[in-house]
């Protein structure tokens, strides 16, 4: 698929050389700094060393007193609390969160619906259960801020609900007490929590009320770590101060859980965010998709290594699983849409299957989107009912789609980049033609072309200070290692090089793109890797002159570690 290359402008010479004066770092890392605005100490220094006094002070989200006291009271007077969560990562790592926080002051059930059973968020099976065992005060976590119904339904049968929720609110707000910065009225300052976030705020307001120290609590962010990196919020702001501190924390004394899971996916310490991405996020979320989200807690809350280890082997399982039924129902998707002769006049995409497993239509929709760059939503049968989930492409809000076809839907939620949905079966052909009315109409033409942004141009050498070779870690790589977490609003910098050669060009597992980059000017060499790259072996093999744009990695190997480029994309040179 073709991209357009977005190359950010280039700092003023003079500008590189007052950051390289006064920090004595390299000009491409004083470009990268002055590029992010980066330019005085006290931001530099908030940036690499993010603390954690500089959170924000919790009661400055609507509701927080309240929310504060209503927890207060239930612990004062030995009321019995369900924590509820979503059966994905942000959910589960939320229960874990909040239930291993109270437990040694409460008396605390947690509850994760069943994907299949009771859909997505609040549901009255949970609440039938929470009043079954006695509770009179529910935290619903990572959901709630639609549930308006069940909300009322609760209440009326004498169980009170705090929801701390992160998604976009309806028309009505619930009766209850709700935590969610995204409220109109709610003026606290960073709007971009994940739901585990939200869930962490509600503790540390009760932590300052009952002047319990923090540091308990701080040792239970590696999970606010994993819930930020899988819900792909901004790392920015203080979500990058959570998630570098909570992946610390990991690293430095991992969880019994993590750990296991881990080692069961054959991976080491330390961990970066990406790490958490596509390791640790996947297998957790495997667990909700193929069985119960309520495993996946289990494993975090798990205190011996025999029965987390037992989960974690569990849990692989279930995400080998979720490969296989991930590429299958991809590759009948891409089926479908070449099937049909309408397709090339959308501007979305919309596919229906009845047999398809509802766990994997979100990574579905994902994986369609690297073959056809739109707005797309997969949708499958559940319970006599179209039930999936939408994913988005840069720039365009999925969610505003949706809800402007809310008159067809039986439910919905989510933000712009992503959202879960379902309606009857026979609204499916109307709801796709709305839909795609909708994009056709709002979409800009740039969306319609994904972007790859790159922050600089460089030559290879560029990446090579006084006696460092291409055998080595260069400084530049150390120094980038210091700007994670990467991810949404700081992303991981991007670099490009032109008139560039290939040499010992390989397919690996019939996808990946194996080859040396060959810089002839400077007789510069490069391990270089592009996944998922296969259809440019043409163009590497042809002997003709390319422009690579990458990221730089470390690659170990027979316990050696070396510099390797990942490749974003090719080009042949103009």
């Amino acid at each position: 698929m073709q991209k357009h290359w977005f190359i950010k402008q280039r700092p003023t010479t003079d500008n590189i050389q007052a950051m390289v004066n006064d920090l004595k770092v390299s000009p491409i890392m004083a470009s990268l700094l002055t590029q992010r605005n980066l330019t005085t100490l006290p931001r530099i220094r908030s940036f690499f060393t993010p603390e954690l006094s500089d959170l924000h002070d919790p009661f400055l989200m609507l509701n927080m007193n309240l929310a504060v006291e209503r927890l207060h009271s239930a612990i004062e007077n030995k009321e019995r609390i369900t924590i509820f969560g979503d059966y994905d990562v942000d959910g589960t790592t939320s229960v874990a969160l909040v239930y291993s926080v109270l437990k040694d002051y409460a008396s605390l059930d947690f509850y994760i619906p069943d994907r299949y059973d009771e859909g997505y968020g609040l549901s009255y099976k949970g609440i039938d259960v929470a009043l079954e065992k006695g509770c009179t005060l529910m935290i619903a976590l990572d959901c709630g801020i639609k549930e308006v119904e069940k909300v009322a339904y609760a209440k009326k049968k004498g169980l009170e609900i705090i929801v701390c929720d992160h998604h976009t609110p309806g028309s009505v707000i619930p009766d209850c007490i709700v935590l969610d910065p995204k409220q109109e009225e709610c003026e606290y300052p960073f709007k971009e929590l994940c739901g585990c976030g939200v869930g962490f705020k509600l503790l540390q307001a009760w932590f300052s009320k009952t002047g319990k120290s923090t540091e308990k609590l701080f040792d239970y962010l590696d999970l606010v770590a994993i819930a930020i990196g899988a819900d792909i919020v901004p790392v920015t702001g203080e979500n990058r101060i959570l998630c570098k501190q909570g992946i610390q924390r990991m690293n430095e004394n991992p969880r019994i859980g993590v750990l296991a899971l881990v080692e069961q996916a054959q991976r080491s310490f330390p961990l970066d965010l990406s790490n958490v991405v596509f390791t640790i996020a996947p297998r957790i979320n495997a667990a909700g998709r193929l069985k119960s989200g309520s495993r996946a807690v289990d494993l975090l809350l798990a205190e011996s290594k025999q029965e987390a280890k037992k989960i974690a082997l569990e849990i692989d399982e279930y995400n080998s699983e979720r490969r296989i039924l991930d590429a299958q129902t991809t590759e009948e998707a891409l089926e479908l849409i070449a099937r049909d002769e309408l397709f090339s006049n959308r501007k979305s995409t919309v596919v229906f299957q009845s047999d398809w497993h509802k766990g994997v239509v979100g990574i579905v929709a994902s994986r369609l989107i690297e073959h056809h760059y739109r707005p797309t939503i997969v949708l499958t049968e559940n319970k006599g009912e179209a039930t999936g989930s939408a994913r988005s492409v840069s720039g365009f809000n999925v969610y505003e789609a949706i809800t402007a076809c809310e008159h067809l839907l039986t439910q919905f939620g989510g933000h712009q980049h992503a959202a879960g949905l379902s309606m009857p079966l026979e609204n499916i052909i109307p709801f796709k033609e709305h839909f795609d009315a909708y994009v056709q109409k709002h979409i800009q033409p740039l969306d319609e072309v994904e972007d790859l942004v790159i922050d600089l141009e460089i030559a290879p050498s560029d990446l090579f200070l006084a006696g460092e070779s291409a055998f080595q870690i260069p400084r530049i790589y150390r120094m980038l290692e210091q700007m994670e977490p990467f991810g949404p609003g700081n992303d991981k910098p991007v670099f490009c090089v032109r008139n560039v050669y290939a040499e010992k060009q390989r397919i690996l597992k019939e996808a990946h793109l194996k080859f040396d980059l060959v810089d002839p000017a400077k007789g510069i060499r490069l391990s270089a890797i592009g996944f998922s790259m296969a259809d440019k072996a043409d163009l590497v093999a042809s002997g003709c002159a390319f422009d690579c744009a990458f990221t730089l990695e470390a690659n170990t190997w027979n316990d050696k570690t070396t510099l390797q480029i990942q490749v974003k994309d090719i080009r042949e040179t103009l």
